[in-house]
């Protein structure tokens, strides 16, 4: 069995994962094979960095962690970036927990469950309101872009039949392993299938709210906050109003959660309409909506990981958060196995040239022979100052 030695510093870790919610992370922490902070943290950050760190060993790759203090873009902008900061040797983040996701990608039915991978971020909020309609921002200075080039090659990769039937192999051996992990830490989180009776789809227009007896409701397309807080089957929803979708598995034992690669749309705002949905989703080719993404993308090399937990309309379901944010974490991690970290990419020619000492343990001052910029110039980066000589 492999032997892994503790990192030295932040120069060591080349991998993060980003999650919005606790519960999110949760489930991520339950998969890590060792974690190098249970004495406390040994690897501090940058001034001006407010992040709090979990830091641990995922596979072969070291990996930290941070929990965002609220959710939305721009809070994940602003961690994203103090994370980039202190740990500047990331190759690969993670944006891991749920999401709403679309009903039907590419004549497949998505089920609660579910795993979206981003292939592109649409930021489908940021734009201009006309009279009438709102425009979304599409000019290429606006634009975030496509992942980068190591990121579209190993998503590549695994959009062939061969690697993305790998993918969910592993994955569903990893969500056995968290789920096992979890009764036996007696966590309070329900990560086990709920089961294909709560996987309720309802049509577009039918809206979650109260038959009478409510002015909010009453009105056109409206739901009052008690509404939005009460199940289906308290508020009364009715079974004709389902959509039929063609279940690949018979009961609930035979499920697997299939992954789905394309653009996601991410906003500050919740997606709570069947209607709206459809509609923005087929303008812009979405698979799913989440609030974090567009925050993180312009910062760091990231991927979003996210389970679907509702189907981003007006019948949101609790139910089904805890078991996809541990789908979510598991498609992670069997992601994390295939990624290949380039020669070199463990730490930064800096630290390599000085014996491996790196970040993490206070201000420094290093000399560097050799270089370009000629003597008695001060080169600063993040915490550490070197001096040419």
């Amino acid at each position: 069995m492999a032997q892994f030695t503790q990192p030295t510093s932040r120069d060591d870790f080349h991998v993060a994962v980003i999650c919005a919610l606790p519960s999110e992370a949760d489930a991520v922490t339950l998969l890590f094979d060792q974690f190098w902070d249970e004495e406390g943290d040994q690897f501090g950050r940058t001034s001006g960095d407010n992040n709090t760190y979990i830091t641990g060993r995922l596979g072969k790759h070291n990996v930290v962690l941070a929990v965002l203090p609220g959710m939305g873009t721009n809070t994940a902008a602003s961690a994203t970036a103090n994370l980039r900061s202190s740990y500047c040797s990331l190759k690969l983040v993670f944006l891991v927990g749920i999401c709403g996701g679309v009903p039907k990608i590419a004549d497949y039915d998505v089920f609660l469950g579910d795993v979206v991978v981003s292939k592109a971020i649409v930021q489908y909020d940021f734009g201009r309101q006309y009279p009438g309609h709102f425009e979304v921002k599409k000019n290429v200075e606006d634009s975030l872009g496509r992942a980068n080039k190591d990121i579209r090659g190993m998503l590549a990769v695994f959009e062939t039949e061969l690697m993305r039937d790998r993918l969910q192999t592993k994955s569903a051996m990893y969500l056995k392993q968290l789920q096992s992990a979890a009764a036996k830490k007696r966590r309070r989180a329900k990560y086990q299938y709920p089961g294909i009776a709560e996987n309720r789809l309802y049509l577009p227009a039918y809206v979650h709210r109260h038959v009478k007896s409510c002015d909010i409701c009453s009105e056109c397309d409206s739901t009052c906050e008690l509404a939005a807080m009460t199940s289906c089957a308290d508020l009364g929803c009715e079974a004709a109003k389902l959509v039929k979708q063609d279940m690949p598995f018979e009961d609930d034992s035979n499920f697997s959660s299939t992954i789905f690669i394309g653009r996601i749309g991410s906003g500050n705002t919740v997606m709570k309409s069947g209607e709206i949905r459809d509609w923005i989703a087929k303008k812009h080719n979405l698979i799913a909506f989440e609030m974090e993404g567009a925050g993180a993308w312009d910062e760091v090399p990231c991927l979003v990981v996210k389970g679907v937990c509702d189907y981003a309309d007006s019948h949101k379901n609790k139910r089904w958060q805890d078991f996809a944010a541990a789908t979510a974490a598991s498609v992670m991690k069997a992601i994390l196995d295939r990624y290949i970290v380039t020669d070199g990419g463990q730490r930064p020619v800096a630290a390599q040239l000085n014996g491996g000492a790196g970040q993490g343990k206070g201000n420094s001052t290093r000399s560097i022979s050799g270089n370009t910029f000629g003597d008695n110039v001060r080169i600063v980066q993040g915490d550490m100052t070197w001096n040419g000589t």
